[in-house]
């Protein structure tokens, strides 16, 4: 499997497009990361069953986050999506999470060509305040049962605050890059 971090770009910013690649299908309970070094999706760890993932999660290529690894995002679809899959995405907001104490932020989007929609979601209020209760109840407890208090919900941003975000994970990805 290649090494998306050489291959692919974030996307185009500006246009609020990225490039997101799927780690973990919504309802999934298997806690699955992209290893760069040896360019595989493995598998960390069995999450507890009563914290499946409530939506897609990945990264964004080519991007790396104040923790170390690549920027998270949560891919908003009607359906599951494969481990490995990039999916072309609208960028439409930002979750502000802290884990064990470092910032762990999450771009939201949805496909940039969702035609069950009608390409309807355009920003966090499209998706309704009980979807953004459920994913902060799920990012607030799914460590409960190991590490109780580790993580800590900080609320919502728009899309330009998104962008912000982004573009400071490119800048620090193109200075640092990652050690392997």
């Amino acid at each position: 499997m290649p090494d998306f971090n050489k291959l692919l770009k974030p996307g185009n910013i500006g246009e609020g497009w990225i490039n997101a690649i799927v780690d973990i299908p919504e309802g999934s309970s298997l806690k699955i990361e992209y290893d760069r070094e040896h360019g595989i999706f493995k598998l960390d760890r069995v999450e507890p069953n009563v914290f499946p993932k409530p939506v897609n999660y990945g990264f964004i290529p080519s991007t790396k986050d104040t923790d170390g690894d690549e920027l998270d995002v949560l891919i908003v679809c009607h359906e599951p999506i494969p481990t490995g899959v990039l999916v072309k995405s609208k960028i439409i907001g930002i979750f502000n999470f802290e884990d064990d104490g470092e910032m762990d932020y999450k771009i939201v989007c949805v496909p940039d060509d969702d035609r069950n929609t009608g390409d309807q979601i355009k920003t966090l209020d499209d998706l309704g305040e009980r979807w953004k209760q459920k994913i902060e109840f799920h990012f607030a407890h799914y460590k409960d049962l190991k590490k109780p208090g580790t993580t800590k919900v900080l609320g919502w941003g728009d899309v330009e605050e998104a962008k912000k975000i982004i573009h400071e994970c490119i800048e620090r990805f193109e200075k640092e890059g990652f050690s392997k």
